[in-house]
């Protein structure tokens, strides 16, 4: 029983994004995919929001978060792994988590430029969960915005279980039974479709935003392999969950989007003006920096590539580790493999040589690239007036560097915004997409197959900008006030502690009253030695008397007193009570008395100092043996407990680092006026309209159901499969929450096979199986819970019943009836592989049609020939003359199966 229900990007839903889907497999529960959406929608008037909320998309991952029994990742960026982090941490999802390495580590970077960005920007409030006194959440309702922090987005990803392209993963525990494996899905690094396979269910096969075709830095989804067909893995599942959000769209040439990319980019850099492109922070970006890099290098442009983004080092870096999942034509160009020999490539390897980031790698060294953490980091080194093409995360323009660069950019005549995607709805960058849109003419519409055309932006616009500025002035007065008190009273709460501790360790018992002074002496010498000695002391000074102030001060205990001098002023003492360690309360004699207690007053203790001294002289150095200990104790350390500590000593180091100055979050209306040119080239990698209906035929599932598309783009996928005679016509598009239901519930019983049954079975051969037929009854005995089955005896009612089925009475005349053997086959007749199977043994086989298979030689010749035919799910007819071709073919057919015989 299946049962697969969208969470987030239905396929009759007016949002396809994020993605989020909850697959039911008998009774484990897999999440596929867990995307975010984008936080900062934009609420201008002059850009309206389409009004979604997700607050039912959060509660509905929220309820079902601890049920959770297996989550797994297709692609890296924030539509399929957005939300993970924030679930892992505080909602309880702490279940296996699946994907490949670079999936991890690029949803990694993603979800942190996300979460710094809008926290450096916006006040996150940071909810925390509230309980009832069962310890349960007292609601499942989720009010506002999920952002984790950066502490939790480490830690969630750091749990998530990495595996390459085709390599199979049999779970445990729950999940027991199932097998997964991860194939290149083409779009992003590491990209992924996953194929499940149940003993119960079939076989899943989820594949969604996938790409055939071939980039720069990407090999295209091994789904499709040209004109071999489909991957024969992936071939006829059982199950076939796939999207259909560019089914309307018809993509244009690649060579012709990126001539008009390079020559939008040269010729406003040549005019002595700037290109802002939006771009997304870990997944499409390589994809454009290949593109700008190999521009650069044969026109040997001289303006700055700038990418303003806090992971952008991080990411090449990352990137650079794992070139074994590149593709594309990278390797070769990087490698300077088309000018192999000259001076050129020599110096480039030279260079390669001397660069400290190398990291073992030659490509992706992207020699014109700047990096940048701020906009007023690129400000820092370049002028607003200098020529450079400006690469800025996010590409929605919600936030983020992005956002402060269009408002400063887009009032600049003849400077250039050039969008590479078409962003999520609701946001400043889908409002951009659509003014341009909307100002192409019918035939040159982005999904028609054209290029467009740049447009001029003329009009003014309101954008709400957040920012964090340092406090100044009165609230900065304030401010350091309020955590002036604060400190003072936390100081004085730790006093009031520490005092207390002191008088209740003075009072304390001590159990041995007959210690040795030679202990004492030893206890006080290792004191000093490691720097914890107590101290004991007590004392009256003046104010102002310098050295036991300050001794006074060191030890935290001050009392003031208040006296009448002679001449009528106050005069203030300031008392130390230094307290004695042990027992001072109580009187100790040689006859140890037991009547009533006589008072002790705290005296100044005495400690005679010696020197000491061993056996021959040598002056005893405790500090030299402690810290030898010490020593001894840290070789002796494993490898995670020296981490562990390695890793505490850097926290504190980091704590030790300038605090940021006092600040607060502000809102700002601007108004922009609008007035440079604006054009969208299409990289989002994605396959259109034309592929996807020529794949899925090819896949051939026997289900279907269709997700992350409109509800148009789920029709036109129907009406095209329906027209297939071949395909199926079990093909859904469930909208958000709703359930689809594939399969019957089943019931299945434990049975032990007796061993006279066994013994008497005949088994076959199938692929890696054993199958037999048996006929038995079962029966229970009281050693085993476990029902036998055990053969049917001559005497058993079961064994009459079966025989009054075939025996019928016999009438005069005539012989007595008997049952006739049974025999099954078991399996699924190819008619490749029994083609492949007669070239072996000498039989030309053609095929003559759609699903049929004609034996013996060619259909025109007198040579009698053999059709084998399927003519319906588990039926194949063979016809031809009786002759010892027909009984070969037969032969071969039934060697294909399993033959089981009653």
């Amino acid at each position: 029983m299946i049962t697969f229900t969208p969470l987030s990007g239905g396929a009759a839903s007016p949002r396809t994004t994020p993605l989020a889907y909850l697959l039911q497999v008998d009774d484990v529960r897999i999440l596929l995919d867990c995307g975010s959406p984008d936080w900062c929608p934009e609420v201008s008037p002059d850009f309206p929001s389409h009004g979604a909320t997700w607050e039912p998309y959060c509660t509905s991952l929220k309820s079902i978060a601890p049920t959770i029994d297996l989550v797994l990742f297709t692609h890296g960026d924030l539509s399929h792994t957005g939300l993970y982090a924030y679930a892992f941490s505080r909602w309880g999802l702490r279940c296996p988590a699946y994907a490949t390495l670079p999936v991890q580590a690029m949803a990694r970077i993603a979800s942190l430029e996300e979460v710094v960005g809008i926290r450096a920007q916006e006040e996150v409030e940071d909810k925390t969960e509230d309980s009832d006194a069962t310890g349960q959440p007292d609601s499942l309702t989720v009010h506002g915005r999920c952002i984790a922090t950066a502490k939790e987005v480490h830690g969630a990803f750091d749990t998530v279980n990495t595996l390459r392209y085709s390599q199979p993963t049999h779970l445990q525990g729950k999940c027991q039974g199932l097998t997964i494996t991860a194939f290149n899905a083409g779009h992003t690094l590491g990209g992924s479709m996953w194929k499940i396979r149940s003993p119960s269910a079939g076989t899943i096969l989820y594949a969604v935003d996938i790409n055939h075709t071939r980039e720069r830095h990407l090999d295209g989804t091994v789904l499709v392999r040209g004109s071999s067909g489909v991957f024969e893995p992936l071939a006829r599942p059982d199950l076939f969950i796939t999207d259909a959000e560019r089914v309307m769209n018809v993509s244009c040439r690649r060579k012709d989007r990126d001539a008009q990319l390079i020559d939008t980019v040269t010729s406003t850099l040549s005019s002595r003006h700037s290109v802002l492109m939006p771009c997304d922070s870990s997944t499409r970006l390589l994809e454009l920096l290949v593109l700008l890099d190999q521009h650069w290098n044969y026109s040997r442009l001289k303006y700055p590539i700038c990418l303003i983004s806090r992971t952008g080092k991080e990411l090449l870096a990352t990137v650079r580790s794992m070139m074994e999942w590149l593709g594309g034509t990278i390797s070769k160009e990087d490698l300077g493999d088309e000018g192999g020999g000259s001076r050129n490539g020599h110096k480039r390897k030279r260079d390669d040589d001397n660069d400290e980031d190398a990291l073992g790698a030659l490509s992706l060294r992207f020699r014109h690239l700047e990096f940048f953490s701020s906009p007023q980091a690129l400000l820092h080194t370049y002028s607003s007036k200098d020529p450079k093409l400006i690469l800025a995360v996010p590409n929605s323009l919600s936030h983020g560097p992005s956002r402060i660069l269009f408002s400063e950019f887009a009032s600049v005549p003849d400077n250039a915004i050039i969008l590479t995607s078409r962003s999520e709805d609701g946001t400043l960058g889908r409002a951009l997409f659509d003014m341009w849109n909307n100002q192409q003419r019918e035939d040159d519409k982005w999904d028609k197959g054209k290029l467009g055309r740049n447009v001029m932006m003329d009009r003014v616009v309101t954008l709400k900008m957040h920012s964090k500025i340092p406090l100044q002035g009165v609230e900065l007065d304030a401010y350091l006030e309020k955590e002036r008190i604060a400190q003072a009273k936390e100081v004085a709460q730790q006093a009031a502690l520490a005092r207390t501790q002191r008088m209740l360790e003075a009072d304390e018992d001590v159990s041995d009253s007959d210690s040795d002074n030679s202990d004492d002496e030893d206890a006080v010498e290792s004191a000093l030695a490691m720097g914890n000695a107590d101290t004991h002391a007590s004392a009256f000074s003046e104010p102002g008397v310098g050295q036991g102030r300050r001794r006074a001060r060191e030890i935290g205990d001050v009392m003031d007193w208040n006296l009448e001098t002679d001449d009528g002023g106050i005069r203030q003492l300031v008392s130390f009570d230094i307290y004695l360690k042990g027992n001072v309360s109580k009187p100790t004699s040689f006859f140890k008395t037991t009547g009533p207690q006589i008072q002790r007053f705290r005296t100044f203790p005495y400690v005679e100092r010696r020197r000491r001294v061993d056996a021959y002289g040598e002056i005893l150095d405790v500090g030299m043996w402690l810290r030898k200990g010490k020593a001894f104790e840290e070789e002796a350390e494993s490898d995670e407990t020296r981490e562990a500590r390695r890793r505490k000593a850097a926290e504190e180091e980091a704590k030790k680092a300038p605090l940021e100055p006092p600040s607060k979050f502000i809102e700002l209306d601007i108004e922009v006026q609008l007035a440079c040119r604006l054009l969208f080239v299409d990289l989002e990698g994605l396959n259109d309209g034309r592929a996807v209906k020529s794949i899925v035929p090819q896949v051939n599932p026997r289900k279907m159901i269709i997700v992350h598309a409109s509800s148009e783009a789920a029709r036109v996928v129907t009406d095209a499969c329906n027209t297939i005679r071949a395909m199926t016509k079990d093909i859904y598009s469930p909208s958000v929450g709703d359930a689809t239901q594939i399969g019957q519930h089943t019931n299945s019983f434990s049975i032990s096979l007796g061993d006279a049954l066994l013994s008497s079975t005949k088994m076959s051969r199938f692929e890696d199986n054993e199958v037999g037929y048996v006929v038995g009854c079962v029966t229970s005995h009281e050693s085993s819970t476990i029902p036998v089955l055990e053969p049917i005896s001559a005497s058993s009612p079961a064994a009459e019943t079966s025989i009054s089925e075939y025996v019928t009475p016999p009438t005069l005349g005539s012989r007595i009836a008997s049952k006739l053997p049974q025999s099954t086959l078991i399996g699924e007749l190819k008619l490749t592989a029994l083609k492949s199977r007669l070239a072996t043994v000498g039989i030309q086989a053609e095929f003559a049609g759609e699903g049929v298979l004609v034996c013996g030689g060619r259909p025109n010749s007198d040579t009698p020939l053999v059709a084998v035919k399927k003519t319906g799910k588990g039926r194949v007819d063979i016809e031809g003359p009786v002759s010892d071709l027909y009984y070969t073919v037969r032969k071969e057919v039934y060697d294909l199966h399993a033959l089981v015989a009653a």
